[in-house]
């Protein structure tokens, strides 16, 4: 799984318009960790049709700021420069995966 190392590295996958799923975490956040094997486990499978990302607010404190990021974990679902939906705290696999679909089903 991939994870945001730069504005501009954002800036290209916004770009791309292709749809992504930001996961902003730190590693000293237990429930973060929790659901790291999920998010994991969801990017493998949806490689190739969803990018899914994740963001280290620690190092990535601008981006985090402009996504107004207050609790962690928060998840976004994000077409093009729109964020369609996202999720904060700790969630299932279920509810993730429905939320893909759904951003899978908006992008086509």
């Amino acid at each position: 799984m991939k994870a945001i190392q730069s504005n501009t590295q954002f800036n290209e996958l916004v770009n791309s318009g292709k749809p992504f799923v930001l996961d902003f975490y730190a590693d000293w956040c237990g429930p973060c960790q929790t659901l790291l094997p999920t998010v994991e486990k969801l990017a493998t499978e949806y490689e190739g049709d969803v990018e899914i990302l994740k963001v280290n607010v620690d190092e990535q404190r601008e981006l985090a700021s402009a996504f107004a990021v207050r609790s962690i974990p928060s998840i976004f679902f994000i077409k093009g420069n729109t964020v369609i939906d996202k999720l904060k705290g700790l969630t299932t696999e279920s509810t993730l995966r429905n939320k893909i679909e759904d951003l899978k089903s908006f992008a086509a």
